[in-house]
């Protein structure tokens, strides 16, 4: 071929270098664009599923909406936190589109690009037997941590917050407890109940969970709200009994939040073994966990570890895990404050060396960091000994720092300010020096930054 208008003769080498580049880039026009990290590009605002759990199984099947908006423009696809569940059926604002799944992400094609503040709700079938999260009890099964494992969301970006509406086809004569309140429940014609648990507030997606089973049920009213425990155990355990220093640690935890409980309920969960996880609004409390504390039965450090966490992590939560220990540390702390104000000074003392005694451990082996490093920890143990511990250690150094008044009210304004919201370091270190009145940069550089 020649350019007969330039009077050019290009070479036949030359001729297949150029054919070459023009099928790529012809290639490259219209092929899928490469896939992106979860959550790029958009942030999610609902999430509602309705799901058939096989309580048998583990397995789960239905349908998931998710309304989403756009945060920066050309956003060509929807990515979420990969699981190993199937995904079928799946439409954009009711137009059909192409969904990848993987380990590492489940991602849909948009029919057209969001720009930033575009709406959009994606709809898709669900189906398969979750790889974690999901765990069997006696006639029964509960969820932990892991929700994008039984839903499809973004498991790690607690900053991004969004309402739950759960609705569970449970068999006939089950019990069920989900995030936040639950409405009125609707006898099917097959033998199946459908229970709707709605959230009040949007809530990270990690705290996303429910339970499902024949639960023994004990609930207590406050002036605090309705306090409920159920066993979800073989071994009819006296739940008045372990769970009797609630009411009084719900009136405490709320004083030093300087709010009442999140939406005035609060649910605690029996388990076997040694779970112990919050959800946003119940928690899972191990048998085995508070067999340990049989000895001392003033300890309660699950249940008032767990608790503490429905104000600071659930309500108040880090914008990244960069921030976590603000949850963690947080809640490691109170458990401390807690053991002083029911057990007294030396309790209080002996909470904090037990922390101690963490972090001297892990330094031992060569490794500590400042509270919000964003590197990778070697370990659980590592990332628990500096984000738990430290953290508290921390917050008891601050408070004598800057003593009790101004600790107090400076946690207060904290809580109120940021609840239902997301919050970094610096946030929680404006909190403490607006109380204070004091320029804590140093404290903060050496404990928190690094710097």
């Amino acid at each position: 071929m020649e350019n007969k208008a330039a009077g050019v003769s290009i070479p036949a080498v030359n001729r297949i270098a150029i054919l070459a580049l023009l099928l790529a880039a012809a290639s490259s026009a219209g092929a899928q664009p490469a896939t992106i990290a979860p959550g790029d590009g958009f942030e999610v605002e609902r999430y509602a599923v309705a799901l058939r759990p096989d309580l048998a199984t583990t397995a789960v099947s239905g349908t998931e909406t998710i309304g989403v908006r756009g945060t920066s423009d050309r956003v060509a696809q929807l990515s979420f936190t990969g699981n190993a569940l199937r995904i079928t059926e799946a439409t954009v604002d009711a137009t059909p589109v192409q969904v990848s799944s993987s380990k590492d992400a489940i991602v849909f094609t948009l029919p057209r690009s969001l720009r930033k503040g575009d709406k959009a709700t994606l709809r898709f079938r669900i189906d398969g037997k979750p790889a974690r999260g999901v765990t069997s009890v006696a006639g029964g099964i509960y969820t932990s941590y892991f929700a994008c494992d039984w839903m499809v969301c973004l498991q790690d970006a607690p900053g991004d917050k969004a309402h739950l509406a759960l609705d569970l086809f449970l068999p006939v004569g089950t019990d069920s407890v989900g995030v936040g309140r639950a409405g009125p429940t609707t006898r099917l014609s097959n033998a199946m109940v459908l229970h709707r648990w709605r959230s009040s507030r949007p809530y990270s997606s990690y705290l996303y969970a429910f339970a499902a089973g024949q639960f023994t049920r004990q609930a207590a009213r406050t002036g605090l709200g309705e306090l409920v425990y159920l066993d979800g155990t073989t071994s009819k355990a006296d739940l008045a009994r372990l769970f009797a220093q609630t009411p009084e640690l719900v009136a405490f935890l709320a004083d030093k939040a300087g709010m009442a409980l999140p939406d005035r309920r609060y649910v605690q969960l029996l388990v076997p073994g040694r779970e112990a996880q919050e959800s946003a609004g119940f928690s899972l409390i191990g048998e085995a966990e508070l067999d340990r504390e049989r000895d001392n039965p003033s300890s309660a450090w699950i249940i008032a570890h767990e608790m503490a966490h429905q104000w600071w992590g659930n309500l108040v939560s880090c914008a990244t895990w960069q921030d976590f220990w603000l949850n963690e540390g947080i809640a490691t702390f109170m458990v401390a404050a807690w053991k002083q104000h029911s057990s007294g000074e030396a309790a209080y003392r002996q909470e904090l060396d037990v922390a101690r005694r963490r972090l001297e451990r892990v330094r031992e082996t060569g490794f500590d960091k400042p509270l919000a490093w964003a590197g990778k920890y070697p370990s659980l143990s590592a990332r628990r000994a500096v984000q738990y511990s430290k953290g508290a250690l921390f917050l008891a150094h601050l408070r004598e720092s800057i003593g009790d008044a101004a600790f107090w009210a400076a946690l207060r304004g904290f809580t109120r300010q940021h609840a239902g919201g997301t919050v970094t370091s610096k946030d929680f270190q404006n909190a403490m020096e607006k109380a204070s009145k004091r320029d804590l940069s140093p404290m903060f550089a050496e404990w928190v930054y690094g710097g």
